[in-house]
């Protein structure tokens, strides 16, 4: 995609009709917000009856890790399991990340490069079961579904593959600003968008080029998205959190 001038960028912003949100500034303490199509509940009813989509082909055995388990210098700020995120309802039962081993293995080795400049991880999701992408998509209206999975296809998150993740400052132990807020479905998400200020843009490029050396690919329209290389060795998988043991 191609990088969006600051201008132009405050121009779309006013005609998405988020500006204000825009004013207040990129930290993590609100979530962006949408009104979801239908009441979240009578989603997550539906979605817990539907199966996920049928694949073919062979596949590597699933091995969900928690990733605090490998590195406890990793913090969790897990928005799904409570209600500062984008459906203010908690669609998780549990606090808690997993990512399939070589994975997390990456993200810890992408850990310990970062903490060399002063920063640390947070992590937002890892695995999600796929019955929440279909809450997810069900929830979110169209013009807006380029930044959720349709579950008709599965997620790389689904897959064990996919982890949303953010700076902390090791001195402070706080969340440091970037390009936009977590979640925010508007331009400033996207992994070129060309506003924010230098030194936002330069952090986001600092955690882009750990996990690209760790075999990550950052997702478009979401800076803070990653997707292991190996994800299509991996199935979609529909185990709750609290089905994953302790």
């Amino acid at each position: 995609m191609r990088a969006i001038s600051g201008r132009m960028a405050e121009a779309l912003l006013r005609v998405c009709g988020v500006l204000v949100f825009a004013q207040l500034g990129n930290a993590q303490q609100v979530s962006f917000h949408i009104t979801p199509l239908r009441p979240v509940e009578e989603l997550r009813a539906e979605a817990l009856k539907a199966r996920p989509p049928h694949e073919q082909g062979s596949f590597r055995a699933p091995e969900l890790v928690e990733l605090v388990k490998l590195d406890p210098a990793i913090k969790l700020d897990i928005r799904y399991a409570g209600t500062n995120n984008f459906l203010e309802t908690a669609v998780y039962t549990q606090a808690r990340a997993f990512l399939q081993r070589p994975a997390a293995e990456a993200v810890v080795r992408a850990q310990q490069e970062l903490e060399a400049s002063g920063y640390g991880l947070i992590i937002h999701d890892g695995y999600r079961p796929w019955y929440v992408t279909k809450i997810f998509w069900d929830a979110t209206p169209g013009d807006q579904k380029i930044f959720v999975a349709n579950p008709a296809e599965g997620s790389k998150h689904n897959r064990g593959c996919a982890v949303d993740l953010y700076l902390y400052d090791l001195k402070t132990g706080k969340e440091v600003e970037m390009p936009s807020g977590y979640d925010e479905m508007t331009i400033r998400a996207y992994a070129d968008y060309a506003g924010g200020t230098p030194d936002e843009r330069a952090r986001r490029e600092l955690l882009r080029r750990a996990m690209v050396k760790q075999h990550f690919l950052v997702n478009p329209t979401e800076w803070w998205h990653f997707d292991y290389v190996d994800w299509k060795e991996y199935p979609i998988l529909n185990t709750k959190f609290e089905d994953l043991g302790q």
